[in-house]
């Protein structure tokens, strides 16, 4: 029966040379963060810490999926053909699979009520600023009370004391499912898990229809059902190969002081307020290995999950305008926080590039406020290329184009907060680059555009013609 944990995962990362293992202890209260951080701005790799100070017998691994590479081994699906892959393999479902206890591993502790104790989690404090220590992996999942559908979404958590956390709810699908809850008087149950299959994260941050079942696009990508178990103390299914479960419930307008944390566009989210998750049960693996999730100043996974989200929705999004174009590929600039992205096509006809840009903009994801657009020379996640491209294919008066008034994403700080006062609703100006050649004049013209590459460049390989 295949693995639908991340633990085969992990151990393929190590295998392969992306991982760095550290035994040496390290405290999640003061340097963990720090050094997991390190090793990916230095050397591209993940972390695994198996010494964790104050918590024997758990594990913590970070930054395992911060670049495209990490997705492709993760899912199983070469690089190059990721995005295409993705937009195919999204658009269907696969049906859970029920298990019984005996065969869920997340379940073999089981702690009730007031045996639970969230100090024994190696929750990290990540960024210095933050409010404290934050489980910020926890996919929740949660039941629309008319029709019964699973919602399964990302949420911080800020560790209130040893049984209760917050509950951040952008106003998104399990936003839409709370105020549902708050409008009958009744608790929302929620279910949160931790650690699992990377094909089971992916989905949860992907942005989908409302009443698609996430956990069945999750199975689809995985090429089987997830299999589940159900909750002991609600009637929520979770994966049951997952590291931990935190069972409980979101009373109705229930706030409590959270933040400030760092967040995914690398600022702060200010201190504000927090639904409050009472939590009534946790269960976990005997030997857990916590997802000590970065998120904070960029590059880390947060940042690289909901991008390849955004490109994948993006590609499909733009293969609808002006009935498909050609395009080549599409980046989404983690080091921006994810409010740019790079968009690579072929335009057929003059004005196209920018149809495509003005399309990117109000794509499934509010992330982007800036969209740039190269020809089919430049390679759309090299920035030393992109530059290139915008200083010297780029005439700024008719090629860069503003948008006031947009709306743009809720942690956007630049821009304004709109006249409701709502914090996560802000208005501000979306921009565009036209960086293609400007139409009729190819690549061809190579006094004008084409790159000055060196002689047979494509023919020569480095390692030839160093010492063996």
């Amino acid at each position: 029966m295949p693995d639908q944990s991340y633990r085969t995962y992990l151990k393929n990362l190590e295998q392969q040379g992306h991982m760095l293992r550290f035994t040496k202890e390290v405290d999640p209260l003061t340097n963990l963060s720090a050094i997991e951080w390190r090793a990916y701005a230095e050397t591209g790799k993940s972390s695994l810490f198996t010494n964790v100070k104050g918590h024997p017998g758990w594990q913590v691994a970070s930054q395992i999926l911060a670049d495209r590479t990490k997705w492709a081994l993760a899912l199983g699906v070469d690089e190059d053909d990721l995005l295409d892959w993705l937009s195919i393999t999204t658009e269907t479902r696969t049906p859970l699979v029920d298990v019984g206890e005996a065969d869920a591993p997340v379940q073999e502790v089981v702690e009730i009520g007031d045996d639970v104790d969230l100090d024994k989690v190696p929750a990290v404090i990540t960024s210095e600023h933050d409010g404290g220590r934050y489980l910020a992996s926890g996919m929740a999942v949660v039941r629309d009370p008319d029709t019964g559908g699973l919602n399964m979404s990302i949420h911080r958590q800020q560790i209130f004391d040893r049984n209760t956390t917050g509950m951040i709810m952008l106003p998104r699908h399990a936003r839409r499912i709370y105020d549902k809850y708050c409008a009958r008087g009744e608790p929302m149950p929620v279910s949160f898990f931790y650690g699992a299959h990377p094909a089971i994260f992916f989905s949860a941050s992907f942005t989908t229809s409302i009443g698609a079942s996430e956990l069945e696009i999750a199975g689809s990508l995985m090429g089987e059902g997830v299999r589940t178990v159900k909750c002991k103390t609600n009637d929520l299914v979770v994966p049951a190969e997952a590291e931990m479960v935190l069972e409980g419930v979101v009373m109705p307008n229930e706030m409590r002081p959270e933040g400030p944390f760092g967040e995914v566009v690398g600022t702060y989210a200010d201190a504000g307020e927090s639904e409050v998750f009472q939590i009534k049960a946790l269960t976990r693996r005997a030997d857990p290995i916590h997802y000590g999730i970065h998120c904070g100043f960029p590059v880390t996974d947060t940042q690289a999950v909901m991008g390849l989200g955004l490109e994948a929705a993006t590609k499909v999004h733009l293969s609808r305008v002006e009935g498909g174009m050609d395009l080549m590929d599409v980046r989404c600039l983690t080091v921006s926080g994810n409010m740019a992205l790079v968009i690579k096509l072929r335009p057929r006809v003059e004005g196209q590039a920018k149809t495509a840009l003005m399309a990117a903009l109000s794509g499934p994801y509010l992330h982007p406020k800036l969209a740039i657009a190269v020809d089919h020379d430049i390679a759309a996640d090299d920035l030393r290329q992109v530059m290139w491209s915008m200083t010297t294919r780029v005439h700024a008066e008719r090629d860069v184009i503003m948008i006031p008034n947009a709306r743009t994403f809720a942690l956007d700080k630049a821009s304004d907060v709109a006249a409701s006062g709502n914090v996560l609703h802000r208005v501000g100006t979306k921009w565009m680059i036209d960086a293609t050649i400007p139409f009729g004049q190819t690549a061809d013209g190579r006094d004008l555009f084409e790159m000055a590459m060196p002689l047979n460049y494509d023919s020569v390989a480095l390692e030839d013609f160093l010492p063996e």
